[in-house]
């Protein structure tokens, strides 16, 4: 699945527990920033080895959706997405905090290369479905971020119909779409755990 990924489109600030966590303000309009394809990963129960001259990596893990047909106006969630996953938006914390000063791109904190690992991709079963569970990250066995996709400032419908519009959108591209409250940094040898529900949808551990 992930050599036929097109685009990686991400949204910053989607959840307003996480914009408090940070200091930042709850933005007016989606925030969109991009990953490079070589950010992808697929987590295999293996070991993920990251930067460690950088300063922290924090995760933010997030519902992942995967785009199937050309977007027309009008169209809706249930239509375009046939499958979804869990990711982590990994994030190089202190690089990012430089560049935010400097008002430069996100692309060194946000793009560097395994920054996207994602679980499978699982068949889509609609979005009022999705918020009847909530999907958690563990951090070596405790629950760290623990969030409901009914809970984002901006739904999956109008994020959609966002990017489209600004960007462009159509099949194999996918969307990480925002992080609840509860992000932190990894340490060498930290056992991640992506669960939907009761469901484990993908483990790995870290290498710093």
């Amino acid at each position: 699945m992930t050599a036929t990924i097109r685009n990686i489109y991400c949204v910053g600030r989607n959840y307003r527990a996480h914009a408090a966590e940070l200091g930042n303000d709850v933005p007016d309009q989606p925030m969109i920033f991009t990953k490079p394809t070589h950010a992808l990963v697929q987590m295999e129960g293996s070991t993920l080895s990251l930067p460690n001259d950088q300063g922290e990596i924090h995760y933010e893990t997030e519902l992942v959706l995967h785009i199937s047909k050309p977007y027309s106006e009008g169209i809706k969630v249930d239509e375009i997405v046939d499958q979804y996953a869990l990711g982590i938006d990994f994030t190089l914390r202190d690089v990012q905090n430089v560049i935010k000063k400097k008002g430069q791109p996100w692309l060194p904190a946000k793009g560097f290369l395994k920054s996207a690992p994602i679980t499978t991709f699982r068949p889509f079963p609609g979005a009022s479905e999705l918020t009847k569970s909530n999907f958690q990250l563990r951090q070596n066995g405790q629950v760290v971020q623990d969030g409901n996709i009914s809970n984002m400032i901006f739904d999956l419908q109008t994020i959609i119909d966002y990017i489209a519009k600004h960007y462009g959108l159509g099949p194999g591209d996918i969307i990480f779409t925002g992080t609840p409250e509860g992000v932190g940094p990894v340490q060498d040898g930290d056992r991640l755990e992506l669960h939907w529900g009761e469901e484990l949808f993908g483990a790995f551990s870290i290498h710093l």
